[in-house]
């Protein structure tokens, strides 16, 4: 069943009533072919228009759509042979960061990303995509091992942020996310960072710090929330949109900001609405790059990912 976010609600109206007319028309001689073209027709021009003009805030709703696709459905539709491979070796395992082996383009890769589950019991399990600190530690070792066996490292981020709870901060996360950050600035093989939903704060950053940034069209990157913005700013969370406005959280912002370098196409409708063929995209767009990365030596790599962050705001 789809879900509609509130900005959609002319689009929700008219697939209702093309349901509706098809629902009644079944069985029947009545022909109203052309009717459901006329509104089929009426609902996909409304549906680009509303998505090639959205705000700021109405892409962050878009990239938190309960129905977005996530790591396990890009690892479906976009990578083959996935191993994945658990625990960090020093507290335990972290299901809301996942890892392993995987074939991309026929090329065998490390891929590490955040997971958030789709219903109540995988939101739980993965603890809605908010990595703890032995989930950081685990991407630390499978980057490390990446670099042992010469792999490719692949990170998709979708994350609200690193998990905030206490236990979290007995166990070190802000040690966590800084090595993790770390790990990927030292990495000696190719990385490539994509930004699938949303990217927040460190807990993004400990995933992302990589050579080649990329980010879908209607995802969102910040170092808070707009919610957590307007909170400080305003003492209300419900100026969060005003706030989405000013932040720059949009990937068209940050792609003219130089905080990403390319910007994936998304199905009309955002990646909800066809998740096959973002993942498609989005493993078209790897591939392009990583066949530009691959050849050269560790040094280089390194010094890209220094430039590239050095650059951030010199302008």
């Amino acid at each position: 069943m789809k879900s509609y976010l509130e900005f959609e609600k002319p689009v929700a109206q008219l697939e209702e009533r093309i349901a509706e007319l098809r629902a009644a028309a079944a069985g029947d001689d009545v022909d109203i072919a052309s009717e459901l073209k006329r509104l089929e027709g009426k609902s996909a021009d409304l549906l680009a228009s509303t998505y090639a003009s959205l705000t700021p805030w109405q892409k962050t709703q878009v990239a938190r759509h309960p129905q977005r696709p996530h790591f396990c459905d890009f690892v479906s539709h976009a990578f083959d042979d996935f191993i994945p491979l658990g625990g960090d070796r020093h507290y335990g395992e972290d299901e809301a960061i996942m890892g392993g082996f995987a074939s991309l383009g026929g090329r065998r890769i490390m891929l590490i990303g955040h997971e958030k589950g789709h219903d109540t019991a995988t939101r739980l399990r993965h603890n809605f995509g908010m990595g703890k600190p032995e989930g950081y530690r685990k991407a630390i070792r499978l980057m490390e091992l990446a670099g042992r066996f010469g792999l490719p490292v692949v990170t998709l981020v979708d994350t609200s942020g690193a998990f905030p709870g206490v236990e979290a901060e007995e166990r070190g996360q802000a040690e966590a996310i800084a090595r993790s950050t770390e790990a990927c600035l030292a990495l000696p093989v190719p990385m490539v960072a994509v930004i699938v939903g949303e990217g927040g704060s460190g807990g993004a950053v400990a995933l992302a710090s990589a050579e080649r940034v990329l980010m879908f069209e209607h995802a969102v990157y910040s170092v808070i929330s707009p919610e957590g913005c307007a909170s400080i700013l305003w003492r209300t969370a419900e100026k969060a949109p005003e706030a989405a406005e000013a932040m720059k959280v949009t990937a068209q912002h940050l792609k003219r900001l130089g905080v990403i370098d390319r910007i994936i196409k998304e199905p009309v409708g955002g990646a909800h609405r066809d998740p096959k063929t973002a993942a498609m995209s989005l493993g078209a767009a790897i591939i392009q790059e990583l066949d530009a990365l691959v050849d050269l030596p560790a040094d280089t790599l390194r010094r890209l990912r220094e430039e590239r962050f050095l650059q951030i705001g010199a302008d």
